[in-house]
């Protein structure tokens, strides 16, 4: 995969858009896909499976999913809810020149802002298609006013940036390694997310709760879940995910499983 922090694979900056982010800090995202063929079973999504890793790979975690059609209204009140927001957001599909592709006037609309030829945009496509790139491709460069660009390292038709909202094309092939190129240069790495996990065994699941809520008040920081497995190798997944030394928070909770008397493997 072609990684966009190379200068040598982007020929084109792209100028900082608006974000608070600082090295270090973990971030919640946000995935949007926008198609109706994705809706009606016609392709199948391959975004949200590939985005978890992205995200999570450095640190960060996808805290929220929607898949959306190609319908203008539903775009638009889909995108001022997001934008009122505070995570930032993938935005994937829709920003094509064809006139099923509503998300950059929907995105423009959502933010209350005029739809524009951004011109570093329209000398890309110039530059790409020349003459042809009139008078259809040529509608790829209008974006909402004060958008910035994500390069694209496929056909240098970029992506654009709003209000956190990061707009890629519904393509994997473009939109994953133009995501990459934003994670690594707006939002860098940060602690990853750490899990710990037992197999407990003939207990209720409702007996469990007790001793999640004290390790929940003893560790805040840290989540403890219980994912139940049912059938014939019947079993409960009692486990904690955080950031930082998990080790501790472990720790304890085997003993309290063994202070209760529950019986449990270690994974």
């Amino acid at each position: 995969m072609i990684s966009l922090s190379d200068p040598a694979k982007s020929e084109f900056t792209m100028s900082n858009p608006s974000t608070s982010a600082l090295p270090g800090r973990t971030r919640r995202f946000g995935l949007i896909v926008i198609g109706d063929e994705v809706l009606n079973g016609a392709r199948r999504d391959g975004h949200l499976e590939h985005f978890k890793q992205l995200v999570g790979g450095r640190g960060h975690g996808l805290a929220w999913f929607w898949m959306l059609p190609d319908d203008p209204e539903v775009l638009e009140a889909e995108l001022r809810r997001s934008m009122a927001g505070a995570d930032p957001v993938f935005v994937c599909g829709g920003i094509g020149a064809t006139p099923d592709d509503h998300t950059r006037a929907c995105a423009a609309a959502a933010a209350a802002v005029e739809l524009v030829a951004h011109p570093e945009a329209v000398a890309l496509i110039e530059e790409r298609f020349g003459a042809e790139a009139y008078p259809h491709r040529i509608l790829m460069a209008h974006l909402p006013a004060g958008s910035t660009l994500i390069p694209n390292p496929v056909n240098r038709i970029p992506g654009f940036a709003l209000r956190q909202h990061w707009f890629l094309p519904g393509f994997p092939a473009m939109a994953w390694p133009m995501a990459e190129w934003v994670l690594d240069n707006h939002y860098g790495r940060a602690e990853p997310l750490h899990e710990r996990a037992v197999e407990v065994r003939g207990v209720p699941e409702s007996e469990l709760i007790p001793l999640m809520r004290e390790l929940g008040e003893r560790f805040p920081a840290y989540k403890c879940f219980s994912l139940p497995h049912l059938g014939e190798d019947a079993h409960i997944l009692l486990g904690v995910r955080g950031r930082g030394d998990i080790d501790a928070v472990h720790a304890a909770l085997c003993e309290q499983l063994r202070q209760n008397g529950m019986a449990f493997r270690a994974l």
